[in-house]
Parts: C-alpha cells; structure tokens; sequence
C-alpha cells in the first residue's frame, strides 16, 4: 500500500501524509452487515469518565467482521476489498458459494476474484483459514485464536503477522509480532499471511483536527499540571516531574504491570523484548 505526501498548501497538509487507498475496490459497504455503533466518550453508566481523552470523532457504523472462520469446507470468493473506520486493517468481502456473505480481515496481497476456504483440508494459501495442527511450520500467520471457537485474537492490526515456529503436544509454539513466543492449543485457527496496510504506520496526521476527527481528545503532560492532578505536577520552573508514572501513581517505563498468579503466565515461553533506545 503507498502512501501520498500532500502539498503545503495549507499549514495542515505540510507534513501529512496519507493514505494513497489504491488497494480499496469501493467505497460503499455491504448493508447487511452493517451494525449501529454507539460511543461513550469514555463515562461510564453512571456518567463519570473513566477514561481521559475520549470524545468527539465523525459517526461510524460497526461493519461485522467474521473473527471464527467456521463456515469450512465451502469455497468463497472475495467481492470486494474495502475501508475499515473501525480498525487499522483493510476488510474483504467474501461471498460463499451457497450465497452468504461475509467480511473478513483482508490478508496482505488478496485481490479481487481470489477464492479461499477454511477448514480441514484447505491448501496453506494466503487467505484460508486452517488449524495450527495443519499450517506448514515457518507459516507466517495472522488472525490468531487463544482458545478454540472463540475467534481471532492475536495479530489483527494492520501489517502484523505471526510465526508458526513449531509443535510441542498439544500446543503449536508461535512467534507473535511483540517477539513474545508463546504456545497455543493445536486446534485453534489462523489466517495464513499478514494482514493488509502494511504502510499505516507511515502516515502522519498533519494537524491537531484530525485527531479530533478519530475521537480523541488532547492530552496533557502530567509534569504541566499542578500537584493536586498528577504525581508529576508542580515544582519550581519546568521541574522534571521525579520518575515517570501514571496519574494513579503506577511507575511507568521499566515496572512489570503482569499479575504473577494469571493462568496463562505457563504458556508463555518467553517475553517480549523491550526496544532500548
């Protein structure tokens, strides 16, 4: 997917760069699987924001995507490849040989007209759905179940994949896009390939309102705010702020926030690597 670096005609479009959506075949989405889609703007019920920075942001219609792959053995073709306002990832959508359709996270390199399948049997091709007990070891994979049935979990962004490395019993041993290694049950799906936008990450904004524009709200520097807000706050002049921590107090950039005691700290082989600057 490339992206287009904009002319600076206007203050807001001097450093944008955006999304160039050569990929996208239309722009009108499937009504049938269209939900409606509320927002909070981060209160809770009883109206009390319980998350900061939350509000605004142009209105959206929840597209209804098929995390669990279980329509098996019954070929589909894809119709369209589409925008997701919901998510970073492109969505395709696929329409099964007996009629019904559905949306589904678009791999990276699926075209329009390409068939897939899900289930047993199905040829390790970019797009079908298999168990990890039948995907070549070394498969790059994405859309990922924890636990059998439940849908996709892992590796759903845009231009994230995971490596099937191996198999230990009754676990597939897999390399997720953190460096995380960590085992998951053999009959859990996965999506052979990476997801679509690989080149999200490369956008730029450009000014202030479109973020606004994505729901969210400024945020400020808890070293500018006064004690009585933030840990950090106060001081004579620009004071550093001590050590870097949450507005509850929770130290941040190095503390281990992971319950010791979670149940699945035993399917963890090893943790992710942290980027050192």
């Amino acid at each position: 997917m490339p992206v287009k670096k904009y002319n600076p005609i206007t203050p807001g479009t001097r450093f944008r760069v955006g999304n160039a959506f050569t990929e996208i075949t239309t722009d009108k989405p499937e009504k049938s699987l269209l939900a409606p889609l509320s927002k909070t703007g981060g209160r809770n019920r009883t109206g009390k924001m319980t998350m900061r920075q939350r509000g605004g942001g142009h209105k959206r219609r929840y597209r209804i995507i098929d995390f669990k792959r279980d329509k098996d053995g019954i070929p589909g073709k894809i119709k369209t490849i589409e925008y997701d306002p919901n998510r970073t990832a492109y969505i395709a959508l696929v329409v099964y040989a007996d009629g019904e359709k559905r949306y589904i996270i678009a791999p990276n390199g699926l075209k329009v007209g390409d068939e897939i399948m899900s289930g047993k049997g199905a040829a390790p091709n970019v797009g079908n759905a298999l168990f990890l007990s039948e995907i070549p070891l070394g498969a790059v994979i994405h859309a990922i179940e924890m636990q059998p049935g439940r849908g996709a979990a892992l590796a759903r962004s845009a231009g994230t994949n995971a490596t099937l490395m191996g198999r230990e019993g009754k676990y597939a041993i897999v390399k997720l896009p953190s460096g995380e290694v960590r085992r998951i049950l053999l009959s859990c799906r996965a999506t052979i390939g990476s997801t679509s936008n690989p080149d999200h990450a490369l956008q730029v904004l450009g000014k202030a309102g479109r973020k606004r524009w994505l729901g969210r709200r400024p945020r400020v520097r808890g070293v500018a705010m006064n004690p009585v807000d933030h840990p950090m706050g106060g001081g004579e002049g620009r004071a550093s702020g001590g050590h870097p921590r949450s507005r509850t107090g929770i130290f941040a950039k190095g503390q281990k926030t992971r319950n010791k005691k979670k149940y699945s700290s035993k399917l963890i082989i090893s943790r992710r690597k942290s980027k050192k600057k």
